[in-house]
């Protein structure tokens, strides 16, 4: 798992649809806890025909031993590519 934050790239404070465009040019999945808005960013990327490496969602009422446990299930059990074009909600 490699993560890194939009903190780290220069983009922190950043629209969603900026973010998005990013993590599409670099293909990086996004982990948010933005359940309000960057879905719809997503969908709206998607609708498009843009580019969209794939979301994961994950409320900050998550524990996060529970975030962490399903972060790596997912890496384990993934494939490359496999997320693009979808949004996936934490807790599994």
């Amino acid at each position: 798992m490699d993560v890194i934050s939009v903190q780290d790239i220069g983009l922190s404070g950043a629209s969603d649809a900026m973010v998005l465009a990013w993590a599409a040019t670099e293909q990086r999945v996004v982990l948010t806890h933005d359940v309000t808005t960057m879905s719809r960013d997503a969908i709206q990327r998607v609708e498009a025909g843009l580019a969209m490496p794939g979301i994961i969602e994950c409320p900050r009422s998550v524990p996060i031993g529970v975030a962490i446990e399903d972060l790596c299930l997912i890496v384990e059990c993934s494939i490359e590519g496999e997320w693009r074009g979808r949004i996936l909600y934490l807790p599994l």
